[in-house]
């Protein structure tokens, strides 16, 4: 897992998984981009942290989610998504066909490479 220096009243998003020091941590780099853009278009103005705080925790206590909390940053995605189509900054369809590109990506790009949208077989 790695950490994140950034300090934000984001950090304290309720379950986000921290280090024995306090600071966040994440299970996959793609997590720690999420928390960086939810971070950056924060601090943008384009939300608020009440916002979103619900906007997290509508998605965290939906039924079917992982108790153990595996599914945190699935959940953080969910709901940045959300609250952009929400708000009126990013259509819904636009989010997931880029979600269906990068999983496309994802599958063709060898073991060890980084994983490029370019990857795409359909692009």
């Amino acid at each position: 897992m790695s950490t994140c220096e950034v300090p934000s009243p984001l950090a304290q998003s309720p379950g986000l998984p921290k280090s024995p020091e306090g600071d966040p941590v994440f299970p996959e780099p793609w997590a720690a981009e999420a928390f960086a853009m939810t971070v950056h278009l924060h601090e943008r103005g384009l939300f608020t942290w009440s916002e979103w705080a619900e906007a997290l925790s509508g998605e965290v206590h939906k039924p079917g989610r992982a108790e153990d909390g595996s599914d945190y940053f699935d959940c953080w995605v969910a709901a940045l998504s959300a609250l952009l189509v929400g708000k009126g900054i990013a259509d819904g369809e636009t989010i997931l066909a880029l979600q269906r590109s990068w999983q496309r990506a994802a599958e063709a790009t060898p073991h060890g490479r980084p994983i490029e949208l370019a990857n795409d077989p359909l692009r």
